[in-house]
């Protein structure tokens, strides 16, 4: 926040990747329409779940569950595994970003935006699929809904910021390549147009410090929109403390109230992505 000067701080409503025009919201949660509507308009193909191609209903699939079991793809560094709930992480929408917007002052929003479309797509479907994958394959952690959705929230962090550690096969090494050539095509319209703030980004070749701070500073807004559809579900331990009498459970939807502060109640995303992910491999 203080490198940045506060001007790395986005807004969905700013965005223009609906049609040129603005969303009609500052929450992600409601943007619905406008993000069903750019989703139709591509024929399918920028759906982050990757509906038409891959079929989402079959993610936490027994058949999903037996290529996992036979595959237990590995990381690049050869050491922790992909844990399953990654493997079809719905992010796809993000491979194809628009990168041609001449508008710099934009880059900001248009990448929240791209990037809670992922997050509430990904926190739509590990809501819909997830409980009854856990309820067979149980680990036996308790408030898993959360836990998953803190998960694959931090493995989008991780995207953001070009740590993450998966590769995959060829063509899926190959579409992380493409994402990341144009995440570093977007910081680099972001850097542009930065002011007096520019002078603590000198890494103009992966902007590894820029984008650390883009996703400290949009976060909370992702978060949110991870958990537009977590209804009742409660976050696995306490980490709600704006009441002054030590930490509290979320009281619903995984969040503590969208109180400044205090949400998101996780911080899975300042965790090395290979120790969550052993974890959760474990569980598997």
């Amino acid at each position: 926040e203080k490198r940045s000067n506060g001007d790395l701080k986005a807004y969905v409503s700013f965005a223009t990747i609906f049609g040129g025009e603005t969303a009609s919201s500052l929450d992600p949660c409601n943007l619905e329409s406008e993000y069903t509507e750019l989703i139709n308009g591509s024929g399918g193909n920028r759906h982050p779940c990757g509906i038409g191609k891959e079929d989402d209903s079959k993610r936490f699939s027994k058949e999903r569950v037996a290529e996992y079991d036979n595959k237990k793809m590995k990381c690049s560094n050869g050491d922790a595994c992909a844990p399953y709930r990654k493997l079809s992480l719905c992010n796809k929408n993000m491979v194809k970003m628009d990168t041609n917007n001449d508008d710099s002052s934009k880059a900001k929003h248009d990448l929240l935006a791209e990037v809670c479309m992922a997050a509430k797509y990904e926190g739509e479907s590990i809501k819909t699929h997830y409980p009854q994958y856990d309820a067979e394959y149980s680990s036996g952690s308790g408030h898993t809904t959360c836990t998953a959705l803190a998960r694959s929230f931090a493995d989008i962090g991780d995207i953001v910021r070009g740590k993450d550690l998966y590769s995959g096969n060829k063509k899926e090494n190959k579409q992380r390549e493409k994402l990341d050539k144009k995440l570093k095509d977007i910081f680099g319209k972001i850097h542009g147009n930065l002011k007096d703030a520019r002078t603590h980004y000198s890494d103009t070749t992966n902007y590894y410090k820029l984008r650390e701070d883009w996703w400290t500073a949009n976060r909370a807004t992702v978060w949110k929109a991870i958990t537009c559809n977590a209804g009742a579900s409660q976050y696995f331990r306490a980490t709600c403390s704006d009441t002054g009498q030590g930490p509290s459970m979320t009281p619903s939807q995984c969040r503590c109230d969208d109180k400044a502060n205090t949400d998101p109640p996780t911080y899975f995303d300042y965790v090395p992505q290979y120790l969550r992910w052993f974890e959760e491999w474990a569980e598997d």
